[in-house]
């Protein structure tokens, strides 16, 4: 059985004392190699290997960094192929999916190779007479991103792409469950130029986890996960003094009014919510309808996922994959079963989904479920799978108030022909990214990524501008240069006139 390893001052590396942990295709159900998960000392060895190599790099020229981002980025283009392939064989999301995921790292690496401009400091000449303040922005040193199974390539550039544009040592703690794409993008960084141990990838479970968190020579934490845990990290995690940014879960809804195009929301909801099998923190998990169009759209979404095709990547047809793993699928079952029993009426059930020679994949059809109450726990829980629910308001109020009840506030979405509606609605919804007739509002790079609520633990949202804020540190130093004669002993607080 292939054991992976770490990827430390780049050398593949397993500690003596490291355990192991199965690495499962979900299309098949059948375990295709084991992951080294890292003990204490392992910890310490990749730490102290980003420490050493952090400290050359924070000393680097920007024209070095950029020049390494640059490669880097068409190292990535040119292995999209490759990189979309790993994802399927251990996500299993189609390749489709997987290209996509890859296009959107992209799109972070290229805003990072901007890095000149975006850490320029600040200069004011005379701010008292023969005084000058100037401000630069400083790397945090060791920083550590710690990476969901969702998006095994995209989430770790939205932080290491950043992170190492601004001149820190970036350790990857990438999911246990589909650890391959991190040592891929780890050989990418090598050799678009980048030196040893800038980049490590260390796996474990939650013991190493804590440990990096608590570390003395890490100054950053970098997390996309769940609620409980980003809340458990972001409290750990400052507490002993990190700086920390926690991206947590989701609860996205959409609300289509009467007057949207309904042929244009039917498309977004099913493209919004079955996408990756809904395992995405922007996935569209709820449709809010603000009758009388409830009927029309419903039936509308059914007919369309009716038709979507389940299957693995190998398959060119099909356009969803299964679930990470067989935990999960029962996990959504039961949610799904117990709205069934409920009241809730299963417009599309998925539970019995099979796919011809694949009957050991962790496979769960698109599902929508119409009729579903707040007290439900398919309403309550975040799902994270093909799981649609419906629910059913009066009026345009009635929805806002929906949204802004619900403890996430990750993504939200209005499907509308009204202006006036529409700018309400962006301006009453308190979720920290909104669609117009955008099922899934994932800023583009030059902007930043992230939510309110118990959707996000921290000051500082994901890349864009927000990335190179939390990245850096501003240092200011004020100089004179004054004529001696003029020199006298002052106790008075320094003035500026």
């Amino acid at each position: 059985m292939q054991t992976i390893a770490h990827f430390i001052g780049g050398q593949s590396v397993v500690g003596p004392d490291d355990g192991r942990s199965p690495v499962y295709n979900p299309a098949t159900g059948e375990q295709q190699s084991e992951v080294a998960l890292a003990s204490s000392a392992t910890v310490d060895q990749v730490v102290e290997n980003s420490v050493r190599a952090g400290l050359a790099w924070a000393q680097s020229s920007l024209s070095t960094r950029t020049e390494v981002l640059f490669q880097f980025r068409a190292l990535v283009a040119s292995h999209a192929q490759e990189l979309a392939e790993v994802i399927a064989s251990e996500h299993g999301k189609v390749l489709a999916d997987g290209l996509g995921e890859v296009a959107r790292g992209l799109e972070n690496v290229e805003f990072a190779c901007g890095l000149g401009e975006h850490l320029k400091g600040a200069f004011a000449h005379e701010v008292a007479t023969g005084v000058d303040v100037t401000s630069l922005k400083a790397p945090l040193g060791v920083v550590v991103g710690i990476t969901p199974f969702n998006f095994p390539v995209m989430v770790p550039l939205w932080m290491a792409a950043n992170a190492i544009a601004c001149g820190n040592a970036f350790i990857l703690k990438p999911s246990e469950k589909d650890p391959s794409a991190s040592l891929l993008l780890a050989e990418l960084w090598e050799k678009a130029g980048l030196p040893a141990g800038v980049f490590n990838v260390v796996h474990g479970d939650a013991q190493a986890v804590e440990q990096l968190v608590a570390h003395n020579d890490v100054a950053a934490i970098s997390f996309v996960g769940s609620t409980p845990v980003a809340k458990h990290l972001y409290e750990t995690g400052t507490r002993h003094g990190k700086r920390v940014q926690a991206l947590g879960g989701a609860k996205n809804h959409m609300v289509v009014l009467a007057d949207a195009d309904l042929d244009l929301a039917a498309d977004a909801a099913v493209s919004a919510a079955f996408g990756s099998s809904g395992e995405r923190c922007m996935a569209i998990s709820v449709v809010v309808c603000v009758e009388p169009v409830g009927d029309a759209l419903v039936e509308a979404i059914a007919s369309r996922t009716e038709k979507l095709v389940v299957g693995p990547a190998s398959d060119p047809l099909a356009q969803m994959g299964p679930l990470i793993s067989s935990e999960h699928r029962d996990f959504v079952t039961q949610l799904v079963s117990d709205a069934a029993n409920s009241g809730a009426k299963l417009r599309v059930d998925g539970r019995s989904c099979t796919v011809a020679n694949s009957e050991g994949g962790y496979f769960f059809g698109p599902t929508v479920v119409d009729g579903v109450t707040t007290q439900m726990g398919v309403y309550e829980r975040e799902v994270f799978g093909p799981v649609l629910c419906i629910v059913r308001v009066n009026t345009f109020d009635e929805a806002v108030s929906l949204i802004n009840a619900n403890p996430y506030g990750n993504g939200t979405a209005i499907f509308t022909r009204d202006g006036g509606a529409a700018r309400s609605f962006v301006s009453g919804v308190n979720v920290g990214m909104v669609g117009v007739n955008v099922p899934i509002p994932v800023p583009v790079a030059s902007f930043s990524f992230g939510g309110w609520k118990d959707s996000l633990f921290g000051s500082h949202h994901m890349y864009g501008p927000d990335g190179f804020s939390f990245f850096t540190r501003t240092k200011v130093t004020t100089t004179r240069w004054p004529d001696p004669a003029t020199s006298s002993v002052d106790l008075g607080f320094p003035r500026t006139r």
